[in-house]
């Protein structure tokens, strides 16, 4: 299964590729995506989107991960960068891809173990999960630990997904099923 990573900006949006075949992950491809900081917004968003599209027709992943917008201090920046991660949903809903959201937290804590562990410590876990001849770029490191989030994901999720229909008749009380 091919999962492509994306870590939403509006001037560098990053992307990673790996592929899961059981407990393993392969590196694929990784970059950026980057939009000129003074066009007109409209136009770096098609920028985005447009990018993104050309990385699925390549690469044909089989499903995408993007990480989740988190409240700035700048609620303008908070803005612009939501524009930015819609216009990189909408190109992978638009190519049919199922997508899943994480946050930075859970991000860093599928590929660190710790959640507050600094962009340099998540490139250099990127580069020995993935098996890299060197570090990635911030964004790019970002956006395959996105990949790498999903990948840990999935097999859970399945699970869930298959004991769902048992649980129908639990509910939740005081934060625990019952």
């Amino acid at each position: 299964m091919i999962i492509l990573g994306i870590d939403p900006g509006l001037r560098t949006t990053g992307f990673g590729l790996i592929e899961k075949q059981g407990n393993k992950l392969r590196y694929i491809a990784s970059g950026t995506i980057k939009t000129v900081s003074e066009g007109e917004l409209p136009g770096r968003l098609k920028i985005i989107l447009n990018g993104i599209g050309e990385i699925v027709r390549t690469y044909q992943p089989h499903c995408a991960a993007v990480e989740k917008v988190f409240v700035n201090v700048n609620p303008q920046s908070t803005l612009l960068l939501g524009q930015a991660r819609g216009a990189a949903i909408t190109a992978l809903v638009g190519a049919d891809l199922a997508v899943a959201e994480y946050t930075a937290l859970q991000v860093k804590q599928a590929v660190t173990g710790h959640g507050k562990a600094a962009k340099e410590q998540v490139q250099e876990m990127v580069a020995r999960l993935l098996v890299l001849p060197g570090l990635p770029g911030t964004d790019a490191a970002d956006a395959l630990g996105v990949a790498i989030c999903h990948a840990n994901s999935i097999d859970a999720l399945a699970l869930i997904g298959a004991l769902a229909p048992s649980l129908s008749g639990l509910r939740m009380k005081r934060g625990r099923l019952v």
